[in-house]
């Protein structure tokens, strides 16, 4: 059913991506898919890396850090933003078709009221794109 997961990440997060980062492995498994890990960065330096080439090898690097720990295929994907808060939405609806992704799996937030004036990244992926988005909540 499926055959590439894309999975944005933010690799400053880590932490509270776990349990989407688990069922993508999961679902991937049962679909023998691959997995493709997506992140944005800007062009100066941040908490992750100093520039996009070393964050380019951090995200290879979990990429292959889940394919370790998981066993399913994955590669990585990054993007270079010169406003990654404000560009993310459209990287990701780019990357669905550059990544050849039929599923995006992604780490989403509480719904909060302010959703209906600003709506989720995935809320955006799914009206933008013609894949399917599965979005994991946190645990309460």
């Amino acid at each position: 059913m499926y055959n590439k997961i894309m999975v944005p990440v933010d690799l400053a997060h880590l932490g509270a991506l776990e349990r989407s980062l688990t069922i993508a492995a999961d679902i991937a498994r049962h679909y023998d898919a691959e997995i493709c890990y997506v992140g944005v960065t800007a062009n100066t330096p941040g908490p992750v890396a100093h520039n996009p080439a070393e964050y380019e090898k951090k995200l290879a690097e979990f990429a292959e850090a889940q394919h370790a720990s998981h066993g399913q295929p994955t590669t990585s994907k990054m993007f270079v933003s010169h406003d990654p808060t404000a560009d993310l939405d459209d990287f990701l609806v780019k990357a669905v078709d550059l990544v050849g992704a039929d599923l995006v799996l992604m780490a989403t937030h509480l719904p909060h009221r302010v959703d209906a004036i600003m709506p989720s990244h995935g809320d955006k992926i799914a009206a933008r794109t013609s894949v399917s988005v599965f979005l994991v909540r946190p645990r309460d």
